[in-house]
């Protein structure tokens, strides 16, 4: 399947289980793959054969701050949900990085697979 993808999208927001975590916004990275059919895209050279990715970012951005996670596994799977909302996403792959949460570890992270058919990652 053709892919698009989007990287180090920064989104501020709050989310860990710490109490310090939860008082302010916090930069975090995401990373997005959506895997769609670009053939039809490609031939006719028009917006309506792809997914619009300016608006993928704009909705991801609306999630991510508006979440409030404790959790970047659930602040994740709230992006994926918003991915395969559009109708041409078939499949997404979301990785969530939070930098500087462990000391001398440039960054930690979380990375799942959803598909629009049944909602799980590859493998299952």
């Amino acid at each position: 399947m053709d892919q698009i993808f989007i990287r180090d999208l920064l989104v501020r927001c709050v989310v860990g289980v710490d109490e310090r975590e939860r008082m302010s916004e916090q930069d975090v990275l995401v990373h997005l793959t959506l895997y769609t059919d670009l053939r039809r895209a490609g031939r006719t050279d028009a917006l309506d054969g792809t997914v619009d990715y300016k608006a993928v970012k704009k909705q991801i951005m609306h999630v991510a701050e508006n979440s409030r996670s404790y959790l970047i596994e659930a602040l994740a799977q709230k992006i994926a949900d918003a991915c395969l909302s559009y109708e041409r996403v078939e499949k997404v792959r979301v990785t969530v990085e939070k930098p500087g949460v462990l000391r001398f570890a440039r960054t930690v992270g979380v990375e799942i697979v959803r598909c629009k058919h049944n909602g799980i990652g590859e493998g299952g």
